[in-house]
This record gives structure tokens, C-alpha cells and sequence, in this order.
């Protein structure tokens, strides 16, 4: 009788089935785990190439990596998953099912777009450096924006005695943008500006001195008036003044003695001189003067060389240019007698003024360039006789005190004798 034949053993791979060889009755079967175990010839990472190359024998594969065990090796997809196709239709379904949205995005890298850029320089107040702006970036990108320079003096070069013109420039420019973030943008243009103007005022110093000997040889530091303005009170919330300017007395720009001063501005420079607001002592000095000597004020403004220069070019004529005078200091002006004083005074118009200054305005042609300080120069020595009597009124030295106590004694006795 003759006895069946074993059953050969099938295996099933992708759903089908096919012939698998059967070990000897004799070995005992062993059994084989379907899931591999990583090689160790496929999870050494890859050398650099600046190592040797490795050699072109490799070792024999072993029979468990030939067996196909229905199990995808795990670290060999992961190295050749870019490179090798999948294995049937199913795979390449799975693939194709994955969607774009569950992939995640790339990030765009680089600088921003010209365009984008460039349309929010073009608006006033959305510049690029100006804390708070946006500029259209992708989340990480950053914008690295270099200060610009002072600008470069051309074929012009920069000297102590002149006023540079990027000096009127910067100033036009800070007009036009009078808020703190641009001058710290431009803060190289604000520094040799400056720099420009305080030499310049060193040099005046020198040429004033000539005109005025009283004036002392100070620093510009205590000369010229600080940028910033006082806006605690100011109904203009703009934080810069838009000049430069300095002053000149017996202690410097400080002091209750007159002063010399000197604005330059695009477009509003002008030399001034004389006494501005000054407190209720030397303003009852000077009022008492005008009321007892207003001859001495009446001669110093008929000079004509200050009708010519300060007063508008009014003719010889006492009264208009006492009018004149009065009309430029006009601003500030009392509209009624001031206390003490009678309204029929024939000297009420220069008592009821609070300021006693006057000035000649510049074109900018006047200020910049070799024949400015020459022109300055000029006008203060013009000026210098005003200053000259408002000293002597509101600061008289001990000589002066003395000769106006003899002059006050001979009026009185002529006075009686004519009684």
C-alpha cells in the first residue's frame, strides 16, 4: 500500500502563493522570525567623501536577506526611500493618496522683494527703521538695515570760517522729518552739521571780539543753544528746533547783559542783537532811561548805517524811526501805559515795549560759503553801539554810575536856575 505523499508547505507573499523547499526529515526545522533584524552593513552611515573610498568587495549576502519575509526592511527603506521605486500598484497608490496639505511647507529664505521693499520706503513715516513698520516677511526673516553716512562734502571742502552747504541741507531735511527715530537714523549728518556750525562760531568769536571788547573769548559750548526744544509748554509737539544758532554777551549766552546773536536757517537766518524779555528789574531800568534820556536810545537808532541795515532803510526822520524801531519789537508789546508812566508820555510807544532788540534777516546766499562770516562780521559791528547802551543802562560800570550821577546834578541845578 503505498503511503501519500507529505504536503508541501506554502507560503504566502502579496497574496500569492508559491513552492518553498522543504529541509530533510532528519534536521529539525527551525524557525525563522518573519521580521528581520536591521543589518549591520545597511545602518552604517554613509563616509564622507573626503574619507577614502570603500572597497569594491562587499560580503556575501546571507540567506535570511535573499528570503523574502513579507516585511519591508525597515532601515533599508529609510536609505533608499528617494531612490528606489515601490515594489507594486498598492505602494504607488499610497503615495499618490498622500496630500500636499499634510506636507510640510517650505519656508521661503532671502531678502524680502524688491518691490515689497521699495512700496513701504516710498510712504513718509512707514520707513524701513522705524520701529513698529512691517515689511511683508515670512516668519524668521530679518531685514538688516546699515545707517546712512554723513553726506560727502563734493568739490566743496569743509572749513572752520564757512558755513558747509550740506550744513543748510541737513537743516532743511530735518524740517521736513522733526521727530527723534530720523535724527537717530541720521545722526552722522546731525554730527557734522554741528561740527560745522561750532567751528564756525569759534571763528566769529574771534572777529566779534575785534568789533566789541567786551565780549570775552569763551568756548562754543557756551555759545551755541542747544538743538532740543522745550515743548512742556508748546502747543508744537515737534522736538527739535530746525537752526542753529548762538549768542554772544559779557558771560555767554547767559547772563543779564545784551546780547549779540546769530540764526542760520534755510530760508529765516538773520544777526540780532539787544535785550529779549529780560526780567522787571532791568526792565524798569530800561524804561526809566527812556523816560529821562531818551535821547541817548533816539541817537544810537539814527545812526544810518542801523537805519540802512536793522530799520528798513527809513529816512532822517526822528519819528519815523522811532516807529520803526518800535514796530519791530511789536510783538510782545504792552497796549496800554505800563505802571508808573503817564498815557500823554511823548516817549509812550518806547515804553510800553518788553523787548528791545533789532536785527537784519540773511538769504541763505549771505550765510554760506567764504563771504559769510564777512557779512556777520559787518552787521555786528553795526549793531555794537545798541548793545554798548543797553549795557550801560541795565549793568552800568562804576565809571558810568559816576558820570550819570553828574550829568543827573547838573540837570537839577539847571532846572533850578531856570526857576
Amino acid at each position: 500500500m503505498a503511503h501519500p505523499k507529505p504536503k508541501q508547505p506554502v507560503s504566502i507573499l502579496n497574496g500569492s502563493s508559491e513552492k518553498r523547499s522543504v529541509p530533510s526529515a532528519t534536521a529539525t526545522p527551525t524557525r525563522q522570525s518573519k521580521r528581520v533584524k536591521p543589518s549591520s552593513t545597511t545602518s552604517t552611515p554613509k563616509k564622507s567623501p573626503y574619507f577614502e573610498a570603500e572597497s569594491s568587495q562587499s560580503e556575501p549576502e546571507s540567506e535570511i536577506e535573499n528570503e523574502a519575509s513579507g516585511y519591508e526592511d525597515e532601515d533599508q527603506s529609510a536609505v533608499s526611500a528617494m531612490s528606489s521605486p515601490p515594489e507594486s500598484e498598492e505602494e504607488v497608490e499610497e503615495a499618490d493618496d498622500t496630500s500636499e496639505d499634510d506636507k510640510p511647507r517650505k519656508r521661503k529664505r532671502g531678502r524680502p522683494s524688491a518691490a515689497s521693499v521699495a512700496s513701504v520706503k516710498s510712504i513718509k513715516g512707514k520707513e524701513l527703521w522705524r520701529p513698529g513698520v512691517k515689511a511683508d516677511l515670512a516668519p524668521g526673516e530679518q531685514v538688516f538695515i546699515k545707517l546712512p553716512k554723513a553726506r560727502q562734502p563734493g568739490k566743496i571742502p569743509y572749513t572752520d570760517d564757512t558755513i558747509h552747504p550740506n550744513t543748510m541741507l541737513f537743516l532743511a531735511d530735518l524740517k521736513e522729518n522733526n521727530d527723534r527715530e530720523w535724527l537717530k537714523v541720521h545722526d552722522a549728518d546731525y554730527r557734522q552739521s554741528k561740527k560745522d556750525f561750532d567751528s564756525f562760531v569759534e571763528c566769529l568769536t574771534e572777529k566779534i571780539i575785534e568789533k566789541d571788547e567786551t565780549i570775552p573769548e569763551l568756548p562754543s559750548k557756551d555759545l551755541t543753544f542747544r538743538i532740543y526744544r522745550d515743548i512742556r509748554f508748546s502747543p508744537d509737539p515737534t522736538p527739535y528746533k530746525t537752526h542753529f544758532s548762538a549768542a554772544w554777551s559779557r558771560t555767554g549766552r547767559k547772563g543779564p547783559y545784551a546780547h549779540y546773536y546769530v540764526q542760520v536757517q534755510p530760508g529765516g537766518s538773520f544777526v540780532g542783537a539787544g535785550i529779549w524779555h529780560p526780567e522787571a528789574g532791568p526792565l524798569g531800568l530800561l524804561r526809566r532811561a527812556v523816560d529821562r534820556k531818551s535821547h541817548k536810545l533816539k541817537t544810537v537808532l539814527m545812526d544810518p548805517l542801523i537805519r540802512k541795515e536793522c530799520l528798513g532803510g527809513v529816512g532822517k526822520d526822528e519819528k519815523k524811526v522811532v516807529k520803526a524801531f518800535c514796530a519791530s519789537n511789536a510783538d510782545n508789546a504792552l497796549k496800554n501805559k505800563p505802571k508808573g508812566y503817564e498815557a500823554a508820555n511823548p516817549n509812550i510807544e518806547l515804553l510800553r515795549l518788553r523787548n528791545y532788540t533789532m536785527g537784519r534777516k540773511l538769504k541763505d546766499e549771505e550765510v554760506v560759503g567764504t563771504k559769510g562770516i564777512t557779512r556777520i562780521t559787518e552787521l555786528i559791528g553795526i549793531l555794537s553801539p545798541f548793545i554798548t547802551y543797553l549795557n550801560n543802562v541795565v549793568m552800568p560800570d562804576e565809571e558810568q554810575d559816576s558820570s550819570d550821577e553828574d550829568e543827573a546834578e547838573e540837570e537839577e541845578e539847571a532846572d533850578q536856575s531856570d526857576e
